[in-house]
């Protein structure tokens, strides 16, 4: 697999590096999908991550797959990627769904590192910000799905979800968190939730009196 993603096309690849992950042991697919992408070990965390964010932990393969169903995520959305990393995550969904993919990434040696990565598998409609978050990036403004995998809690949590306000009054939005629950708030509703994975989608003004 890792040979064909290296040299094809990620478009005609997509069917079967699914059904090839699907055919691996729940527990075994995060190291399946390392070695499928070539992955070395990650860079350490540093100065750049700012006090209050959670240190750099790679989201479950098995988290995304059921992010992806739950949330319906399909090439006609684009998702953004809140703590990108070395952007496993966006490559593994920009693969199986065929959406475009914003990561946003304040350490600047991971976002090398997940830009190192796409460029070597050839994927496009994909790319990396380094910023810190919020304030959220104008890149990541056009968003239709927001991964959120427990990259900070508290106020700077409760600023984001303030800033994607206004961008679901533009447009509906999903927000997929893993291991993150969400303090209250009126325009998120819950849709689906599985495990580790809980999905939220946004109100309609006509939804929300307002």
């Amino acid at each position: 697999m890792r040979a064909r993603l290296e040299r094809g096309d990620a478009g005609a690849e997509s069917a079967a590096f699914r059904a090839a992950l699907l055919d691996v042991a729940p527990l075994d697919r995060d190291e399946w999908v390392d070695v499928a992408f070539g992955l070395g070990p990650l860079p350490d965390d540093g100065p750049d991550l700012p006090r209050g964010c959670v240190p750099y932990l790679q989201c479950r393969v098995d988290s995304l797959l059921r992010a992806i169903d739950l949330a319906s995520i399909d090439a006609s959305d684009t998702l953004v990627d809140i703590g990108s990393g070395a952007g496993r995550a966006a490559a593994v969904i920009r693969l199986l769904t065929g959406a475009r993919v914003a990561g946003v990434e304040v350490q600047r040696a991971l976002v090398g590192a997940a830009r190192d990565l796409v460029a070597r598998l050839g994927f496009d409609r994909i790319s990396f910000v380094t910023a810190e978050v919020p304030p959220l990036p104008e890149a990541a403004r056009t968003g239709s799905v927001f991964l959120l995998n427990c990259p900070f809690s508290g106020d700077r949590l409760v600023r984001l979800l303030a800033e994607l306000e206004p961008v679901a009054r533009a447009q509906p939005i999903r927000i997929c968190c893993v291991d993150l629950p969400l303090p209250p708030c009126p325009w998120l509703v819950p849709l689906a939730a599985s495990g580790d994975v809980e999905i939220h989608r946004s109100l309609a003004i006509t939804e929300t009196g307002s």
